[in-house]
């Protein structure tokens, strides 16, 4: 048995986030290994950096995040059920850390293996210091296995600086092996940071079967949806959702979300109206993909569990939060008809009357979870 630390992305309120590093955690288990998710984050928003991206969302007509500041009151009120799920299913999280002197408290703790992943953990504007996420404070440690699982840069787009690519391309040579969320880092890790070994594997979410899952929202006793038509949705529009009342009609379907009221992007957040921002448990999120007939995203997690569950889906495509996610994922189930990226077309409503190849798919997800239960296997023993 390795003690082994997982660095991911800060677990927050998004749901993919925390089920994948639940996913991830779980996995390591059960190939006999000790767990501790690494709790990183960053030491505070980066308000010049916030306004250069609103300024750039304005240019683009996208949704621009409003700039506010949340009490710790507000904050614990709108994760409340998010902090519990973690809380109840990720109890191997480690203390905060916020700082890269902080990551230096993990090289006493004797830990054996450090495993790197998933979740756009390598994608600088999300990760809140990239180096770490190479090992830069483990970098004199001898005697370690060091994994990279699923590492996402989450597009095809090389969006590290000069610096960060040297430093990270020296990291990397130290590590025992590397796989890869999208097929396209590959690609970015062999031309950039000079490793030519690079696979392509599952996110971590679908290296557990779905009963892993309904066993959480059997011991959360979730109810049922309000709804069959699963709408997970998170830059809505005005053309999204005429498109989603259309779908609803065309199929007879009730569409539901498992979102809050409000969101913290879009609208202000005052002690009176507070309530209204709470996110649902995951769980209930969970809930909505048993319950669903069909369901309509433009999440790389809400795309997952879509084919996890075999609902019939559409992808709408997000190209702000990384298009290389949705493509790389569907082209690897042969999916890739599902993905919408202009929902006028004639092909969009077309979608939702035709069939998927559940066998085949499934054919392809053992295959594939396979091959990554062996990356981990052969990786993580001595």
């Amino acid at each position: 048995m390795k003690k082994i630390a997982i660095l991911t992305q800060p677990l927050h309120d998004n749901y993919g986030g925390l089920l994948q590093a639940y996913a991830l955690k779980e996995t390591l288990k059960s190939l006999g290994h000790s767990p501790l998710v690494v709790n990183r984050h960053g030491a505070g928003s980066n308000s010049f950096r916030r306004k250069l991206s609103n300024l750039k969302n304005t240019l683009l007509n996208r949704p621009v995040r409003t700039n506010q500041y949340l009490s710790d009151r507000q904050k614990a009120v709108i994760s409340e059920k998010t902090i519990g799920f973690r809380s109840q299913y990720i109890p191997e999280l480690s203390h905060l850390i916020t700082t890269k002197r902080g990551m230096k408290i993990l090289l006493t703790q004797d830990i054996d293996a450090y495993v790197v992943g998933s979740d756009q953990c390598w994608r600088p504007r999300y990760s809140p210091c990239i180096s770490n996420y190479f090992l830069d404070f483990a970098k004199e440690s001898q005697g370690i296995k060091r994994v990279a699982y699923a590492a996402s840069f989450g597009t095809a787009e090389w969006e590290f600086n000069e610096a960060d690519t040297l430093e990270c391309k020296n990291l990397l040579k130290l590590f025992d092996a590397i796989s890869v969320r999208e097929d396209d880092g590959v690609a970015l890790v062999q031309n950039y940071l000079g490793r030519a070994d690079a696979i392509h594997v599952l996110d971590p979410t679908m290296l557990l079967p779905t009963t892993a899952y309904d066993r959480i929202t059997t011991e959360q006793k979730v109810p049922d949806s309000n709804g069959n038509l699963k709408v997970y949705v998170l830059d809505k529009n005005s053309e999204k959702e005429e498109f989603i009342q259309q779908a609803a009609s065309r199929l007879n379907l009730k569409a539901f979300e498992v979102m809050p009221e409000r969101r913290v992007q879009q609208e202000k957040v005052t002690d009176a109206n507070v309530e209204s921002f709470k996110y649902p448990c995951p769980s209930e999120w969970l809930k909505g993909f048993q319950d669903a007939e069909f369901v309509i995203t433009d999440s790389f997690h809400g795309t997952v569990f879509s084919i996890l569950y075999n609902k019939p889906f559409i992808a709408l495509g997000n190209e702000r939060r990384g298009m290389s996610r949705f493509t790389s994922l569907l082209r690897m189930f042969g999916l890739e008809d599902r993905l919408v990226l202009d929902l006028r077309a004639d092909g969009a409503t077309e979608l939702l009357e035709r069939n998927v190849d559940w066998p085949q798919v499934n054919e392809i997800l053992g295959r594939e979870r396979e091959k990554a239960m062996n990356f981990l296997q052969d990786n993580l023993e001595p």
